[in-house]
């Protein structure tokens, strides 16, 4: 590609400003490796979700999250959860040797990058490089900075390097239509939005559960942290109060508080059982015990209603609302959901998920939401916000397996 005028200048500016070291921020695993960059960084919960269904679609895949700066990323370390398949890293300078050092470590298969502000050395380099790119969710704002109106040339032969790309509003098409891009190059796509995953359960155990509990009404509590299992236990009595044979399924958030839970169960006159030691619970049985995280996608169909703890207290920032909204579960959660405060928000907002305080409003909502439709009412908003969430995500999804598969033929290796 013939690199323009504008490019110079840039190089030449970069070269002399920008800082020219690049200090890794981990080693980079083996295999095959995809690097999402999250330009917007408000969205990086939704990017998190992707990288997180990705790395449940390709075995061995690791993905690399770039964040624009130091302090965006020590934020999001902070606040949003890890992944062992995924790492997070501050984007490196424009200076060349900054880029290369990126590169040279990292050595991505692919890049995904989201947004706008595009960076016009890394990306060129990426090029060059024989990194497949594609551009997702960009939007107007993305592409109004000075560099963007200031350099416009650049913008185009940047944009033109992207094998596909991806807008997420009518106005993002003419600003990149504006740009120099063809039409007939741009997708129109719903915003990115994180769509969660159906987590997996065999159907002969659900079947042979279902087929035990005889039609007895269940709610589940899970992700319990120890200050709130006497919250949720007196919630529990005050629900069997109006419903004789209702069972809830206590899954702890750490597995050696199994035996606590079950031994203050106990002590409150309640009849338990363990899911792992016991099986499946008799008609007698008022509260499971289930220590085991790998059975909450059995959970989840199970029961209509969840309470979704880590939530009542404060410290630990609530867990995935979209894991119980996904399997058609109505949510209920605690006012303490920092970290994943814009999926409980959209599924409150919609209807599909209920703020609770204290035990007899946890207690309550049970109470009404057991009864079939109202949970399913709730239900089917959850599903809709689910569903909302997965156009953008199945594309990137199938995008990502058709370009490694593509790069694994013996022909399309890299020199």
């Amino acid at each position: 590609m013939g690199h323009s005028l504008g490019l110079a200048a840039y190089r030449a500016l970069t070269h002399r400003s920008a800082k020219r070291s690049f200090t890794p921020n981990g080693t980079r695993p083996k295999g095959e490796l995809v690097w999402i960059h999250a330009a917007e960084p408000s969205n990086l919960l939704a990017l998190q979700d992707l990288a997180e269904r990705l790395c449940t679609t390709r075995d061995g895949l690791s993905i690399l999250i770039t964040l624009p700066d130091r302090e965006t990323l020590d934020r999001a370390d902070a606040i949003h959860p890890q992944h062992p398949m995924i790492v997070k890293e501050e984007i490196p300078s424009e200076h060349p040797a900054a880029v290369q050092a990126f590169l040279a470590h990292w050595m991505p298969d692919m890049c995904i990058w989201t947004w706008g502000q595009l960076r016009p050395n890394l990306l060129l380099a990426a090029y060059d490089a024989k990194c497949p790119m594609v551009l997702i969710d960009a939007d107007k704002d993305g592409f109004d900075g000075q560099r963007d109106r200031w350099l416009p040339d650049l913008s185009r032969d940047l944009l033109t390097n992207f094998t596909a790309v991806m807008s997420r509003s009518p106005q993002a098409v003419q600003r990149l239509e504006a740009l120099g891009l063809k039409s007939r190059h741009i997708q129109m796509t719903p915003p990115l939005q994180a769509g969660g995953q159906a987590l997996p359960c065999k159907d002969s155990i659900f079947s042979a559960m279902t087929s035990s509990l005889a039609g007895r009404p269940v709610w589940l509590a899970t992700r319990v942290q120890e200050h709130e299992a006497g919250i949720i236990l007196a919630a529990h009595r005050q629900a069997l109060r109006y419903s004789h044979r209702l069972l809830l399924i206590l899954h702890p958030a750490e597995r050696h508080l199994a035996p606590l839970f079950t031994d203050k169960a106990e002590a409150e006159g309640f009849r338990v059982c363990d899911w792992v030691n016991d099986g499946d619970p008799t008609e007698a049985t008022q509260v499971m015990l289930a220590e085991d995280g790998s059975d909450l996608g059995l959970f989840y169909r199970l029961a209509p209603v969840s309470f979704l703890g880590s939530s009542l207290v404060s410290g630990y920032g609530g867990c995935n609302p979209f894991e119980a909204a996904a399997l058609g579960s109505a949510v209920l959660y605690g006012p303490n959901v920092r970290r994943y405060l814009p999926f409980y928000t959209r599924l409150a907002n919609a209807g599909a998920a209920r703020i609770v305080n204290d035990t007899h409003s946890l207690g309550t909502a049970v109470t009404r939401l057991i009864a079939p439709d109202q949970a399913a009412t709730m239900a089917h908003a959850g599903w809709d916000v689910i569903s909302s969430g997965a156009e953008l995500v199945d594309k990137v999804i199938d995008l990502v397996e058709t370009t490694l598969d593509h790069r694994l033929e013996p022909s399309n290796a890299h020199p």
